[in-house]
């Protein structure tokens, strides 16, 4: 087999593959024995028709046959013996075949890349890490917050106030007021002087007791129309946050003495969360730094593939609920094509400088997972005893070792921002 390689891109090849009819023969009398035994002639078995007749009347559709038979594993062959992994699928085209001739073809795909890590100096990567500074409102909101955890609701008979929960039953209206068949929404939640609601509605809401009734103006669609509705109040719930007192203690941590010493406790997770959030940011950052460095290329192909494998985990994740896959395309491709380079990357650092996680950094791994929740150690055992998760974890070792390698190289400028500042935008995150 004569294989000719042509470069058309960085990651397009085209190959000119050639066969000659010596070794093609075996190849082809198996594929004329298989046609023979499909036909039916008069005068003859099924598989017993003479090969001189066979190949007088049905010439062209065996050669047909066997190319279709015979086409993949000549492709598959030329592609091992280049030693190239093509990552999409080929396209084929100058296809020449006849019998006691040769057999040739051209296939044109796209292999990954080439790429090569840049010659690493100090300080050549430029990055950036947010020291955040916290104050006595994210901790008073993170106690708030577990309050509300284990707060109890209440029914409540003496009027809505703000910040209550109606439950009750909606009723469209048309333009005359009248109710609309078939546009009576039962069990609604509406919570109080929360969401769309106008300082005029609110005060429609407040002091609602059950079975009371009130008109509403409630939006219909994103686009800002509204329709009117009639509201029927089946009953008002008041949430009812626990004191701050020893059995509110008791119950988010029996081993807490004191206020004190909740507050200490919620003040130190704050501070690790926060510390959690500079680092991922300050680990991306740190390899979009060598991302646009180096600037690796990628097949669009691989984009294409990395695309359609993120549409189908949408959909399974939504139920079968439809989604809009050329938009999802368009906002996730420059996300694909980020991880693609950081993957190719990656890749690069784990040849060159041979990282690879031992047994025992897994082990270790496992064992401080333990350490951090002792509680759940048969699970968490029995979770990576499974060589699928072990090989993730193993996969997150080599990214450690990756940056702890970057690290030496960059010039980092440290920023203090204070928590004040982006209130409210961490919860989003």
């Amino acid at each position: 087999m004569k294989v000719d390689v042509n470069k058309v891109n960085e990651y397009t090849r085209e190959f000119h593959v050639d066969i000659s009819w010596m070794e093609l023969k075996d190849d082809f009398n198996v594929s004329l024995k298989k046609f023979s035994r499909k036909i039916k002639m008069p005068g003859f078995r099924p598989g017993k028709v003479p090969r001189e007749r066979l190949l007088q009347q049905f010439q062209p559709n065996i050669e047909a046959d066997f190319m279709e038979d015979n086409f993949q594993k000549y492709y598959l062959m030329a592609v091992q013996q280049e030693e190239i992994i093509p990552v999409n699928k080929a396209e084929i085209s100058d296809v020449h075949f006849h019998m006691n001739e040769h057999f040739s073809f051209k296939a044109q795909f796209e292999i990954e890349p080439d790429n090569t890590l840049p010659r690493f100096k100090k300080n050549m990567l430029r990055v950036q890490k947010t020291n955040y500074i916290h104050d006595e409102q994210d901790i008073e909101d993170a106690i708030d917050q577990l309050r509300k955890s284990h707060a109890r609701i209440q029914t409540i008979d003496d009027g809505a106030r703000e910040g209550d929960f109606i439950i009750c039953t909606l009723q469209k209206l048309d333009e005359s007021g009248l109710p609309i068949i078939g546009k009576k929404y039962e069990k609604q939640y509406l919570k109080v002087g929360d969401g769309s609601f106008t300082d005029e509605q609110k005060e429609r809401l407040i002091g609602l007791k059950t079975d009371e009734k009130t008109r509403l103006t409630l939006p219909i669609n994103k686009e800002g129309d509204h329709a009117e509705y009639e509201l029927t109040v089946n009953n008002v719930e008041r949430e009812i946050l626990p004191d701050l007192d020893d059995d509110f203690l008791r119950l988010v941590n029996p081993e807490l003495s004191s206020l004190d010493a909740l507050h200490d406790e919620v003040e130190k997770k704050i501070q690790a969360n926060f510390e959690e959030r500079s680092q991922t940011a300050f680990e991306r950052d740190l390899t979009d730094a060598l991302i646009e460095m180096s600037n690796p290329s990628f097949a669009p192909s691989m984009v294409d593939n990395y695309l359609d494998n993120f549409v189908e985990d949408l959909k399974k994740q939504n139920n079968g609920e439809p989604i809009d896959e050329a938009k999802v395309r368009e906002q996730y491709k420059p996300l694909a094509e980020r991880n693609l380079k950081w993957h190719s990357l990656r890749k690069l650092f784990i040849e060159q400088e041979s990282i690879s996680p031992s047994k025992e950094d897994v082990e270790a791994e496992v064992e401080k997972l333990i350490t951090r929740s002792p509680d759940s150690e048969k699970e968490i055992r029995k979770y990576y005893k499974k060589p699928s998760n072990r090989d993730r974890l193993g996969d997150d070792i080599v990214e450690k070792k990756i940056l702890e390698y970057l690290k030496q190289f960059a010039k980092v400028k440290e920023v203090e921002v204070e928590t004040k500042d982006i209130r409210g935008q961490h919860h989003e995150h």
